[in-house]
């Protein structure tokens, strides 16, 4: 019987249930297809079970953290739902049924809601995991070769758990609604207004100016401090404290707003006369409390979603520029030298080491993990050296051209989060322009000739450091090394950028002089980088494999005296630098992806929740302004607006603090590489178009038919 009359319950109030179910449903979809990552790695033909063992870790993480935020959104939109059902649970108990019963009743709408939203999720998911295995091979690069139908036990049982908590903290919520509420109270909840605190215009006008003043005070502060990409605990508290300023604002924002804005809105008697401007805005007032708090609390978290979206594919679109210029040979180590810096090898006071002035021969130094030597020469077909010289001369201290020295000339501040980096105050290093010449050769392209006093910045950083350095030299900055005083004899950087050893970042800033100013000098070797190409006949995937033992070893190589130089560092092919960037691009866009689309999914169920509830509380009002003669056409227009304004608010704040957001993450991704930020807003702007903007269709088509129907009813009585 209770079986029964919750299936019927469920079937009557479809429309409540309706937009959660598809809420649920969504969140099933993407819990799923997502976690099926593991398996859509392994079929779409990337060989890293490390990685994909990761990813799949991460993104189990991930899906625990948004299956309690949409717990706590669905538990919140829930709270509309129950109020509009108190009477009913309430006539429920006046005809004989104990509570527990009631329980009873709404525990099983909850599992039929839960169950159905479980099944059509899993049906959906199962073929967006399909689908999503080719999006996987593409952002991978990779190419499937024997692609078949699969199913993820693990990823359903993680799914199947997250709804279970999404599930059980609904129905605790339910429970207590009803248990803590009199059958008084449940009968005239219909009858029970909100009550509106802030009804002081003076108040709320104060605390909407100190919300966009603490707002626009948050703005200035990351704006000017970034992010903390230093890493100290000034930059994090600072970071911190921002963070609180910005929450703050924002509630104190949306609380003053409703009531600040009806009491405008009142004075100006013109436009709150016209039309049902004045049944609108009484309207709006009614839920100012509820209103206030919930739309805050969602501009925050569409803030979280178009920044995770376009932050994250900004990052991906920088890396990927990088990796395309920063391999230049097939195959890359390098040595760095003993420094004032460095430590003894061994940790220990009994190992010398000396700084050099003369670089070491790379090929006649490689070895294996086993410390033998290696013969490049049946590996190497082409190969270039380029030995990095410290701007520090041996016996002092301080470097005589930093980057900090190129800012302070061309009168530029710091990149904001850089002030506590280190690279900012070590020296620049120096490059012979016979070894660049002879790396450029390498490249196949035309050597440079600096004459007797000139010298070129060179870079493989992003858009914000090479901007430095071009201003630099455009500005002709002159630079004094040891004596010498040099000009630039160019204004621009090179070509393109400059990398010299297959990395990420391997060639931060480098000066190339004239090789007499090294020659008369005493500045010590930094570091020396080989590039080599594999020899003719010989095919990448064995050259890979024959170099593939030359890795990372810390091993100080000897000087014939005994005392050490320096030590081999790592060496990359330029096949791992493209799958490790893949690899990272990948699991950047999944995150930023899902965790995005999970967030405006949720936001959007709320706002249509909150739509629906009321629009069905506000309906008698309607059938009365329907009864007095007012064209439906206006109350609808009545309805539109109001449920702009509620989705429409929060939005415009979120995106505002997304572009501020967005603004410090573009500067930081600046200076890795170029990034064309069009493209991904497009993307963003898309998948809000299909989720927001969707969700706000069908609150405004489903109220549309619940204020028809009120209107109906009545003129049948």
């Amino acid at each position: 019987m209770l079986c029964k009359l919750a299936w019927g319950n469920v079937r009557r109030a479809g429309r409540d249930y309706l937009v959660y179910l598809l809420t649920l449903t969504f969140a099933v979809i993407m819990f799923y297809a997502f976690n099926t990552i593991s398996m859509q790695i392994d079929y779409a033909g990337i060989d890293n079970a490390d990685m994909a063992e990761f990813l799949g870790g991460l993104i189990r993480g991930v899906t625990i953290f948004l299956a309690f935020v949409m717990g706590f959104l669905m538990v919140y939109a829930n709270n509309f739902i129950m109020k509009r059902r108190k009477k009913e649970f309430g006539l429920y108990q006046v005809l004989g049924m104990g509570r527990g019963q009631v329980a009873r009743i709404m525990a099983l709408e909850t599992l039929l809601v839960s169950a159905t939203a479980l099944v059509l999720g899993i049906v959906f998911g199962v073929a967006l995991s399909q689908v999503m295995t080719f999006f996987t091979a593409s952002l991978f690069k990779t190419q499937i070769a024997n692609f078949r139908f699969f199913f993820s036990t693990s990823a359903l049982l993680m799914t199947v758990a997250c709804l279970a908590v999404i599930f059980l903290v609904t129905l605790v919520f339910n429970l207590r609604v009803v248990a803590r509420a009199k059958i008084a109270d449940l009968m005239g909840a219909g009858r029970v207004n909100e009550a509106i605190k802030v009804r002081n215009p003076w108040i709320a006008a104060i605390l909407f100016v100190v919300g966009i003043a603490l707002v626009g005070v948050a703005y200035a502060r990351l704006l000017e401090d970034g992010l903390p990409l230093g890493g100290t605990t000034e930059q994090f508290n600072a970071f911190l404290i921002t963070t609180g300023i910005v929450i703050a604002g924002t509630l104190l924002l949306f609380f003053g707003l409703s009531g600040f804005l009806l009491r405008i809105l009142a004075f100006m008697r013109g436009l709150y006369w016209r039309g049902l401007n004045m049944f609108t805005l009484r309207q709006l007032a009614a839920k100012v409390n509820t209103v206030s708090l919930s739309m805050a609390v969602i501009a925050m978290i569409l803030f979280l979603a178009i920044t995770s979206v376009t932050g994250g594919m900004s990052i991906v679109n920088a890396m990927n520029t990088a990796a395309e210029s920063s391999c230049p040979a097939d195959f890359s180590m390098n040595a760095i030298y003993a420094g004032n810096r460095v430590v003894a090898a061994d940790g220990t006071s009994e190992t010398e080491w000396v700084q050099v002035t003369e670089p070491l021969d790379l090929m006649k130094n490689v070895r294996d993990e086993s410390g033998a030597s290696v013969d490049m020469s049946r590996i190497v077909g082409s190969s270039t050296q380029v030995n990095a010289y410290s701007s520090t001369p041996i016996g002092e201290d301080t470097p005589q051209v930093t980057l900090l020295d190129l800012l302070q000339a061309i009168g530029r501040d710091l990149p904001a989060g850089m002030e506590y980096a280190d690279v900012v105050t070590q020296g620049i290093m120096l490059v012979r322009q016979s070894d660049f010449n002879a790396y450029l050769a390498f490249r196949g392209k035309d050597a440079i000739d600096l004459g007797e006093d000139g010298y070129l910045i060179t870079s493989d950083m992003g858009t914000s450091v090479a901007d430095i350095y071009r201003t630099t030299m455009g500005q002709g900055v002159p630079l004094t090394l040891n004596g010498n005083t040099l000009h630039p004899v160019t204004s621009n950087l090179a070509e393109e950028r400059i990398a010299f050893s297959n990395a990420q970042v391997s060639n931060s800033g480098s000066i190339v002089v004239p090789d007499r100013v090294i020659d008369e000098s005493q500045f010590p070797v930094e570091t020396s980088y080989l590039l080599a190409n594999y020899r003719e006949g010989l095919s990448v995937e064995e050259g890979d494999k024959a170099v593939e033992d030359l890795s990372y070893s810390a091993e100080w190589t000897p000087r014939e005296d005994g005392r050490y130089v320096a030590f081999m560092g790592l060496a990359a092919t330029r096949t791992s630098i493209y799958e490790s960037t893949n690899s990272m691009n990948g699991m950047v866009s999944y995150l930023a992806i899902y965790i995005g689309f999970v967030l405006v999914i949720s936001c959007a169920a709320i706002l249509t929740i909150q739509q629906l509830s009321g629009v069905s509380d506000a309906s008698p009002s309607c059938r009365v302004l329907s009864e007095l003669g007012t064209p439906r056409r206006q109350i609808m227009h009545s309805v539109l607006t109001q449920q702009t304004i509620f989705f429409l608010f929060p939005l415009i704040v979120g995106l505002a603090h997304s572009m501020i957001a967005l603004r410090v993450v573009v500067r930081m991704v600046e200076l890795l590489g170029g990034v064309s930020i069009g493209s991904i807003i497009g993307l963003a702007v898309l998948i809000f178009v299909l989720a927001y903007g969707g969700y706000f269709l069908v609150t405004y088509l489903m109220s549309k038919a619940i204020v028809r129907d009120a209107i109906r009813a009545r003129r049948r009585m």
